[in-house]
């Protein structure tokens, strides 16, 4: 824990960035930009991986004692990516990330990821990875590629999309997050934004949506969806890290967010290993806003009760995990 306040961490990925992975340029591109994300945002002073040491497939043990043992988080989310018309096996592969839960029960959760445009395939994975593996929750990508060309889906899709909010219903699952904004390799910009998640929201109330990376660039829009549904969240992953190196960028984010939707709907995310999750959990803690954004343009101050709920108890919420029983449980009782 950091300052006393339980860290869960909504995403880290088992990442094989080897290029080898790749299906050609566009998967190559993918991981060059993630690489520059890496090179890019990671606080100064912090170690900076060289192309051949971030760009290889990274192992299950490696990755979680990046996260768990050599920072303050307590419990992470090991979130795959199906990516496989890209990457051989996904990018992050779902069997690797049930490997991870399994191995490391009391501190990961596993969340499941399916391919929606597989149709009754994609359906029957996922009672695979809940029933088999454990699978929590759910993370999906709208933008699918065909022999590297851009293939989309959407949200409220009814055909393509409510059969698999369908059947998480059925399976007990009640949360599912979704890649928006922030696009990677060849993705078009605008098959990342999050004009599809009205539909969602609305004709799915029982289930949670989780926005990742608050759909950057489409901030405004991502707030105004919120604000309005009760069952949509946003997840700072990745926004997180422009902390150090933006920090006035990550400032004015953060203060919309908490003007917005408020503290109770925004939910923490490290992306291990694209960054050590350390300096960013430090960095968050001793954050403040600047007194301009709070005084002349009434923007909530980020208290100590707004970090507490943002690092931990809103994804605990969500998973029903109840936080007191699980510091017991980790020995974290009068951490």
């Amino acid at each position: 824990m950091i300052g006393g306040a339980f860290v869960f961490d909504c995403v880290c990925h088992c990442f094989n960035f080897d290029l080898k992975n790749a299906y050609g340029p566009p998967g190559e591109l993918f991981i060059h930009h993630l690489y520059a994300f890496h090179s890019l945002l990671t606080k100064e002073g912090e170690r900076i991986l060289t192309a051949e040491e971030f760009m290889r497939e990274w192992s299950i043990d490696e990755i979680y004692r990046m996260v768990i043992e050599e920072s303050d988080t307590d419990m992470i989310v090991a979130q795959p990516l199906p990516l496989t018309d890209m990457f051989q096996d996904g990018l992050s592969s779902w069997e690797r990330c049930a490997e991870m839960a399994q191995r490391y029960p009391d501190r990961v959760v596993f969340w499941g990821s399916i391919n929606p445009l597989e149709g009754k395939k994609a359906l029957e994975l996922m009672e695979v990875q809940v029933k088999e593996y454990g699978a929590r929750a759910f993370k999906l990508y709208n933008v699918r590629y065909d022999y590297g060309q851009p293939f989309p889906w959407r949200m409220d899709d009814p055909r393509v999309a409510f059969p698999v909010f369908e059947k998480a219903l059925e399976l007990g699952v009640n949360l599912i997050g979704v890649h928006k904004g922030v696009p990677l390799g060849p993705q078009p910009v605008e098959h990342t934004r999050t004009f599809d998640m009205d539909g969602a929201a609305a004709n799915f109330p029982d289930i949670n949506f989780v926005i990742f990376h608050v759909g950057l660039p489409w901030l405004d829009e991502v707030l105004w969806q919120v604000v309005r549904y009760p069952n949509l969240y946003a997840s700072i992953a990745a926004t997180l890290n422009f902390i150090s190196r933006q920090p006035r960028v990550f400032a004015e984010t953060l203060a919309k967010m908490l003007w917005w939707c408020g503290e109770d709907k925004i939910i923490y995310g490290g992306e291990a290993p694209i960054w050590h999750p350390q300096w960013a959990l430090e960095a968050f803690w001793e954050f403040q806003l600047p007194d301009d954004l709070v005084v002349e343009y009434g923007y909530p101050q980020l208290t100590e009760q707004a970090k507490r709920k943002i690092l931990g108890e809103n994804l605990a919420r969500l998973h029903g995990i109840d936080l007191e029983e699980k510091k017991r449980e980790l020995g974290l009782v009068g951490s």
